[in-house]
């Protein structure tokens, strides 16, 4: 291979050099389009991820809103306000049981 090397002309050893300097320029070209593919395809991926995040968390919303906690939530008032008509509604039913005939 250096004998081939050194027979070589001057216009040979150019044209050689050229060749290889567009295959490197070649190489080079389709590892940046592989690159550049690579990375639209993770964009992807990352948006469709995004998406189904998004999505799940709709579900999820909507699945707590129409299953409500089992705790009963009410304002302190309204439970007073159903505390005293229970009284008065006790207070009542003993007045009618044991009010004179």
């Amino acid at each position: 291979m250096a004998d081939q090397n050194n027979s070589l002309t001057d216009q040979e050893r150019a044209e050689l050099e050229q060749l290889r300097a567009e295959k490197a320029a070649r190489q080079e070209q389709e590892a940046a389009q592989r690159e550049r593919a690579e990375l639209e395809q993770l964009r992807a991926e990352k948006v469709q991820q995004a998406q189904r995040a998004a999505e799940d968390a709709q579900l999820e919303q909507a699945r707590q809103r129409m299953e409500p906690d089992d705790d009963l939530r009410m304002p302190v008032a309204q439970k007073i306000v159903l505390a005293i008509c229970f009284v008065l509604l006790i207070a009542g039913i003993i007045y009618v049981v044991t009010a004179p005939k």
